[in-house]
């Protein structure tokens, strides 16, 4: 990476090397076994011009949405935070029958099936085919295409401007930051709104969330690098809501400068908080490398603890982070014999790199292993009561993020 990718700058210093890994989402198949992986670095830096967190862009967009593995809907607390967000901004913005929403990487309709739901008209405009194909089998609207100036002028010739733009979790995903910026700005009225989510690199920093660091992240946001890239289509943050989805995440409420006015209390809050926290500085990044590693250590040692008593570990989830942590820490199937996903698509695959087998969840209930590492540590909440029935055999879950945890 020779340049920052959102003000040019070339004075990027490095955050926490995580070695070389494949892409978190290309799950093999047992005919894959005996072939070889492509692995690409995994360098956190940032930049000292406009603290944009960023890891160089190795693979390209096309690469990994193409054809892709994951199905937003399978979570159902997110689908239930989904749900939620479109009645508060259907109120919020006065949505009605005339208006009109374009959710961009809508996935498989997961948010836009409740706009449909109210008789909002509303267009998905999703890359990949396999989930779009998804999404329109569920009644929801979806173009496949890559959101940038282009697309975005296209979709608003045929559509008209939208009174709402939602980009939940791809903001991160994109390494033409200025171009799909600007390509919000063609979707979106000129008095309209748009919604970003994305991760907090605030939470990310202090809770050591260094897994969600993978190859289909191209940059790690604070609410003032993300002020920053959106200003840059002629976007201006004018308030942010602190969500615990994927951890810790933030919701960017932008509108066209023309229009935006003085931004909320909120940001200014916010704002404050990062400071503080020396994330506008190189002073908030000194330590996570460190950090970083006592969590790879502290998990590597009850693993191998577990494995010198005989007891049997295995997996819940295979996520896209889950991937970055095994590959980190060089855990094999000798340390944690499968994992299990609700995803029929990863079932008889293996994880990337790791090549750790993907099972159907079922197969805990019928193994009763000793432990099971939890790796989608950010839906805790939806899974530790679905996971209660390993309590009837002795069994106990595990959590490796933000610190090891037995329960």
């Amino acid at each position: 990476m020779s340049a920052c990718r959102l003000c040019g700058s070339v004075s990027l210093a490095g955050v926490v090397d995580l070695g070389a890994t494949p892409p978190c989402e290309r799950f093999l198949t047992a005919e894959q076994l005996d072939e070889p992986e492509i692995t690409y670095p995994l360098h956190l830096k940032v930049c000292t011009g406009c603290w944009l967190a960023q890891i160089p862009p190795l693979i390209t967009p096309e690469d990994t949405f193409t054809d892709y593995a994951y199905f937003s809907s399978y979570s159902a607390s997110w689908v239930d935070h989904a749900r939620n967000f479109v009645e508060t901004a259907t109120g919020k913005l006065g949505l009605n029958e005339g208006s009109f929403v374009v959710e961009v990487a809508s996935n498989d309709g997961y948010l836009l099936k409740h706009v449909v739901a109210r008789g909002i008209r509303c267009l998905g405009v999703e890359p990949s085919v396999n989930v779009g194909e998804a999404a329109r089998a569920d009644g929801v609207p979806t173009t496949t295409a890559f959101l940038n100036p282009r697309t975005g002028a296209a979709v608003r010739a045929e559509h008209g401007p939208a009174d709402l733009v939602v980009a939940n979790n791809v903001y991160a995903h994109i390494p033409d930051v200025l171009g799909f910026t600007r390509g919000l700005r063609e979707l979106v009225a000129d008095d309209g709104w748009v919604s970003i989510e994305v991760q907090h690199l605030l939470t990310l920093i202090q809770q050591v969330q260094y897994d969600t660091i993978y190859h289909e992240h191209f940059q790690y946001y604070t609410v003032e690098s993300a002020r920053r890239a959106l200003a840059t289509g002629g976007l201006s943050v004018v308030d942010v809501e602190r969500l615990p989805t994927h951890g810790g995440s933030i919701r960017l409420w932008a509108r066209p400068t023309e229009v935006a006015g003085e931004p909320s209390a909120r940001m200014t809050e916010v704002l404050a908080e990062e400071k503080a926290a020396g994330l506008h500085e190189l002073s908030g990044y000194a330590e996570f490398a460190a950090r970083v590693t006592k969590v790879r250590l502290d998990l590597l040692r009850f693993l191998v603890d577990a494995a010198d008593e005989g007891k049997t570990v295995v997996g819940y989830g295979a996520p896209g982070k889950g991937n970055t942590l095994l590959n980190h820490c060089g855990i094999r199937s000798d340390l944690l014999a499968y994992t299990v996903d609700k995803n029929p698509y990863k079932h008889g695959r293996f994880t990337p790199g790791a090549r750790i087998p993907v099972l159907p969840p079922e197969r805990i209930a019928e193994d009763r292993p000793d432990y099971v590492l939890v790796l989608p540590w950010n839906l805790r909440n939806e899974l530790v009561p679905q996971l209660s029935y390993v309590e009837q055999w002795g069994g106990r879950l595990v959590f490796a993020i933000p610190r090891l945890e037995v329960l």
